[in-house]
């Protein structure tokens, strides 16, 4: 059984139709990444997932349980934790303070103060600067503080929305090595969107293409890399990328 199973989802704005008929699973400790151009559907759909966006038709399952429609603060206690493009972390307040912000809705108080500590251990850099504003971080540093602090629910499912956005590709190399990381440390699945192919590929198991809100192709990433439609999107930068 599928850790997350989405079938068939349909989302949509007004009369906009976004995502048509989607289809996706994501396994136990499994790293699976969305590929697509701009404008594929992608964040919508990682949004209806994490209960922000609230489908038209089809379902959204976690082990087995339908949780289709459910909201995103109930989402996020039952495991499914998304990490927006943009980061969206709270630059008036002290990486300390989005770090514990978190945990808002746990009431484990001694397992939040391991895991406190345990986020400062993976993330270093993060350490050093706990007392400072969240604005005062530099992108990359914002990034790592995003997905910290959405590991600090404990997810099940941590859903990555562009986490290479915008960054420089030493950044791009350290933001791999988390998301690698992110299984063996804290026992997460990842659904991972991203317009970086090379990381993309780099990091997940398999793999799915969206296009105009639907998925064309899904599978291995040895067999993603090789089709002639993602060295069409991608003009070639895919094996550039991964090195």
């Amino acid at each position: 059984m599928s850790l997350l199973a989405v079938s068939e989802i349909v989302t949509g704005y007004g009369p906009t139709i976004v995502n048509r008929n989607v289809s996706l699973t994501l396994a136990k400790s499994e790293i699976v990444t969305i590929l697509g151009p701009n404008g594929a559907g992608k964040s919508t759909l990682l949004k209806a997932i994490a209960g922000l966006v609230r489908p038209r038709a089809g379902s959204v399952s976690l082990d087995g349980t339908d949780v289709t429609g459910l909201s995103a603060d109930v989402m996020a206690r039952r495991g499914v934790v998304l990490v927006p493009e943009g980061r969206k972390i709270f630059v008036d307040m002290t990486v300390e303070e989005n770090l514990r912000l978190g945990a808002y809705s746990r009431n484990d108080d001694d397992a939040v103060e391991a895991d406190f500590a345990t986020m400062l251990a993976f993330f270093p850099i993060l350490a050093t600067k706990r007392r400072d504003k969240g604005g005062s971080l530099s992108g990359g540093q914002q990034q790592m503080l995003a997905i910290a602090r959405g590991l600090m629910t404990r997810p099940r499912v941590l859903l990555l929305d562009e986490p290479s956005l915008g960054l420089s590709p030493l950044l791009v190399k350290e933001i791999k090595a988390i998301i690698l990381g992110i299984g063996e440390r804290f026992g997460a699945s990842v659904l991972l969107v991203e317009q970086n192919a090379g990381l993309a590929l780099a990091v997940a198991s398999r793999g799915y293409l969206m296009q105009n809100g639907r998925i064309v192709v899904s599978g291995p990433i040895a067999e993603l890399r090789d089709m002639s439609l993602m060295r069409d999107l991608y003009l070639g930068g895919v094996a550039e990328a991964t090195t």
